[in-house]
């Protein structure tokens, strides 16, 4: 079945980062799609129809009457939007689709490991379980290269605030030896990850970023860990 594919006018535009920009698509009258968060969009400028790129909605399903996505500047679409993408351009969008999708049980720990833009699904991810007040445990994991590359900081810590059942991690791996950042230095590792596993039957892991940092959970989750891979869900973005 052919999937629904709509011109969107670009509503809202926010940089996140100097090189990351949020983009709102406002839902044209009448259309109305039931998606669930943690899902991806399609794009594509209308004078290249037939060059797409899909991006993870940092929006959740509860949000109604637009889809918003983050996306950094990389490769021609990325470069492109970050660069030029303003409110009142139009896009093609195909409707969401995937199944990188939360689990939210109760007794449910998520664990989210998360590098540079890879974090933007987990949004929300956080959004949708604080908004519906969930006991659902999320632990954010994430790693940047300096403090300049966090995205979402000032959300993310509000979030914390919101729902006691959410904690978010920052750690960097290319700060200054004097940077004045008092967090955690380094890759996201093994031994890092297992300090937030407190019932490893009950854990489902979530791993979104470059390949070596999705490659690297895949690891630790199906050889180290020995858990079922159904405990693991991944979103490699090259």
């Amino acid at each position: 079945m052919a999937k629904q594919t709509v011109e969107m006018v670009i509503e809202q535009v926010t940089m996140e980062l100097p090189d990351t920009k949020t983009i709102r698509f406002k839902w044209p009258e009448g259309y109305d799609i039931d998606f669930k968060t943690g899902q991806f969009i399609t794009l594509y400028w209308l004078d290249t129809p037939t060059y797409k790129r899909a991006y993870s909605l940092s929006s959740c399903a509860l949000d109604r009457g637009f889809y918003e996505v983050t996306v950094r500047r990389d490769g021609k679409m990325g470069t492109r939007i970050v660069d030029w993408a303003k409110p009142g351009d139009k896009m093609g969008v195909i409707e969401p689709v995937g199944k990188f999708l939360p689990v939210y049980e109760p007794d449910k720990h998520l664990i989210c490991i998360a590098g540079g833009s890879g974090v933007t699904p987990f949004r929300a991810f956080v959004r949708e379980a604080t908004r519906r007040e969930l006991e659902t445990k999320i632990t954010v994991l994430y790693s940047v290269r300096t403090t300049n590359d966090i995205i979402f900081y000032d959300e993310f810590h509000q979030l914390e605030m919101d729902n006691s059942n959410f904690d978010f991690y920052v750690t960097c791996t290319r700060l200054h030896p004097a940077d004045p950042w008092t967090g955690r230095r380094g890759r996201i590792d093994a031994a890092w990850v297992k300090e937030h596993i407190h019932d490893l039957p009950n854990t489902i892991f979530y791993a979104c970023g470059p390949n070596e940092l999705v490659e690297f959970a895949e690891t630790l989750v199906r050889q180290d860990l020995n858990i079922p891979k159904e405990q693991l869900k991944t979103e490699k973005w090259g």
